[in-house]
C-alpha cells in the first residue's frame, strides 16, 4: 500500500467544491522519473525554484569536481548520487513547493493505487460535515468536566464494579 499526502490549494471561495477539483495526492516515497529526469520531473510538476536550486547545485559540485582534476568516472558518480538523492526526496521537494505556493496539508491517506486513495479520501470527506470557517467550529470542550457517579454501570475493566475485588 502506498501513503499520499492530500494537498489543497489556497482558498478562492468559501465553495470547497472548486478545491477538490485541484487537489493533489503527493505520494511518499521513491520516484523513478525524478531519478532518471529529474529536470523534466520538476518543470512537469511546476517546480521552479527547486529546478533552479538542482541546477545551481550541480553545477557547482561539478564546477569542483573539475577544479580538483577529478575523472570522469568520478563525475558520473557524482551526477548518479544527485539523481538517486531527488529521487528518493521527491515526495518532501513537490510538498515543500506545494506549500510554497500556499498550499495546505489537508491529510494523509494510503491506498494500493492513486485511485483507491482517491476513493478512500474523498468518500471521508463528503462524510464529514466541514466549518466555513474557524470561528464558526464548536469550541472545544471544558477541561474540568462533571463526575460520574461510581454507581452507574459504565465502569471500563475487568470488575463490573468500582472498587470491586474478584
Amino acid at each position: 500500500m502506498s501513503v499520499y499526502t492530500v494537498h489543497q490549494p489556497p482558498a478562492r471561495t468559501t465553495d470547497p467544491l472548486p478545491a477538490a477539483e485541484r487537489t493533489v495526492f503527493v505520494r511518499d516515497g521513491f520516484s523513478f522519473w525524478a531519478f532518471l529526469w529529474a529536470p523534466l520531473w520538476m518543470l512537469w510538476h511546476r517546480m521552479w525554484v527547486v529546478l533552479l536550486g538542482y541546477v545551481v547545485l550541480t553545477a557547482i559540485f561539478i564546477w569542483i569536481l573539475v577544479a580538483l582534476g577529478a575523472s570522469r568516472a568520478a563525475l558520473a558518480v557524482v551526477g548518479l548520487f544527485i539523481s538517486l538523492l531527488v529521487g528518493l526526496e521527491s515526495s518532501t521537494l513537490r510538498r515543500l513547493s506545494l506549500r510554497r505556493r500556499g498550499w495546505t496539508n489537508v491529510g494523509v491517506i494510503s491506498g494500493n493505487d492513486l485511485e483507491d486513495a482517491e476513493r478512500r479520501f474523498f468518500g471521508a470527506w463528503v462524510g464529514t460535515p466541514r466549518p466555513q470557517s474557524p470561528a464558526a467550529s464548536a469550541p472545544p470542550p471544558a477541561a474540568t468536566q462533571t463526575a460520574r457517579s461510581p454507581q452507574g454501570q459504565d465502569v471500563i475493566g475487568l470488575f463490573p464494579e468500582p472498587g470491586g475485588r474478584p
